[in-house]
């Protein structure tokens, strides 16, 4: 149980993001440990302007914080021997074999194109080593969109995936639309939709019910609009900002919208080494395997990005000067964050400034969630680390 004291200093932070001048318009955070939840709470609006109060049950799009889910189900089908990691990808999506790596762009802004000098394996995907990214990470990228008239990521279709290689697979960590493709494989080995697959093995395991890549009538009811910060700091709410709705394709890099609370059970199965309430989603050894570092072995390691569509992020890092590298499928900082994080601890994000962490060696995590565009926002993010924080001090 969180004592009367700590309750009151999360819900500090909470109340100081949400109501300071400029703050955040709404915000869900909880904390855990392995056997439950022992901080939950909501301050402020699901939409600015509008009387409808931020409520523990409120639904979020969670974006990124989707991949760890679909990294887990890759996981599930290595464990059964079906995949291997060190797999060529195209065995089992034979379209990721047509990418290639861009040569620059000719005068006429037509990009000039070559092929990768080896293929693009399971495991480059997985640590986002393939060479390809986001629109909104690479100037580069998005001007081969526009070129071959490549739909945008949140489109929710194939082609918005088969996009470019901005290097060779394994020369460097490109954070991009990799996880959509292992979607796909997911896919293709169960021979259904990836979020039937979840519902079946991971959902269904852990009693995740109030989460999909679609939304119930009772979750859109719920839902926080999402909100656009200008440069000036002025926010401005886009209510009918939502993802496709059904998507043509179960984004596995971002296409879910969930609950915080639904969240806090897959990050309670990491903290047990695998084990839900209604059974195992994973081996302990695998977990352990997913919580490693698979950088530092190649010479890479994560760095900041730098934003190419300023309206969906800005550029930024995690928590500079402190060394980062890649897990399957989270970030891991090799030392102590500044927020007492221990080393070795897996933590993502998802674009309207959803964070969370998962430290296993003090089995602890968390999830701040809040709906605000361009990512990192000057409120939210600060109010997370805040957050994470308090925690580490007050437990």
């Amino acid at each position: 149980m969180t004592s009367s004291k700590t309750k009151a200093t999360l819900d500090s932070v909470l109340t100081q993001t949400t109501q300071r001048h400029g703050g955040a318009p709404g915000v869900v955070a909880m904390a855990t440990d392995r056997n439950g939840n022992f901080y939950e709470g909501a301050s402020g609006t699901r939409e600015l302007g509008q009387d409808r109060p931020m409520t523990t049950d409120s639904v979020f799009a969670i974006f990124s914080t989707t991949k760890a889910l679909t990294g887990t189900c890759i996981m599930q089908l290595v464990e059964e021997g079906r995949i291997s990691l060190t797999d060529d990808a195209g065995k089992y999506v034979p379209e990721i074999d047509q990418l290639q790596v861009l040569d620059g762009f000719g005068a006429d802004g037509q990009p000039r194109t070559r092929a990768p000098r080896r293929k693009i394996t399971v495991n480059d995907l997985m640590l986002h080593t393939s060479g390809l990214c986001y629109e909104f990470f690479s100037a580069d990228d998005l001007k081969y969109r526009t070129a071959k008239n490549i739909p945008t990521v949140v489109s929710g279709s194939f082609d918005s995936i088969r996009t470019v290689l901005l290097h060779e697979p394994g020369a460097a960590w490109t954070y991009g639309v990799n996880i959509d493709w292992l979607g796909r494989i997911v896919e293709q080995q169960r021979g259904k939709r990836l979020g039937e697959v979840m519902k079946e093995r991971i959902f269904g395991p852990l009693g995740m019910n109030e989460i999909g890549f679609q939304m119930t009538e009772a979750m859109k009811a719920r839902r926080v609009t999402i909100h656009d910060r200008a440069a000036d700091g002025k926010l401005t709410p886009l209510p009918d900002l939502v993802l496709p709705d059904p998507p043509p394709m179960d984004m596995g890099g971002h296409g879910l919208y969930a609950t915080v609370g639904e969240y806090m059970k897959f990050i309670r199965m990491i903290l047990n080494d695998g084990a839900g309430p209604n059974g195992r989603v994973l081996k302990a050894e695998t977990v352990q395997q997913m919580s490693q570092d698979g950088l530092a072995a190649l010479g890479l390691s994560v760095g900041g990005w730098t934003t190419s569509i300023p309206s969906l992020s800005n550029t930024g890092e995690f928590f500079p000067g402190t060394a980062k590298g890649w897990a399957y499928t989270f970030m891991t900082n090799r030392e102590r964050t500044p927020s007492g994080r221990p080393a070795n601890s897996l933590m993502w994000a998802g674009l309207a400034n959803c964070f969370y962490w998962i430290d296993r060696s003090s089995g602890i995590g968390g999830y701040w969630a809040t709906q605000i565009l361009p990512f990192q926002d000057a409120a939210s993010y600060p109010g997370f680390v805040e957050f994470e924080t308090a925690v580490y001090h007050h437990r």
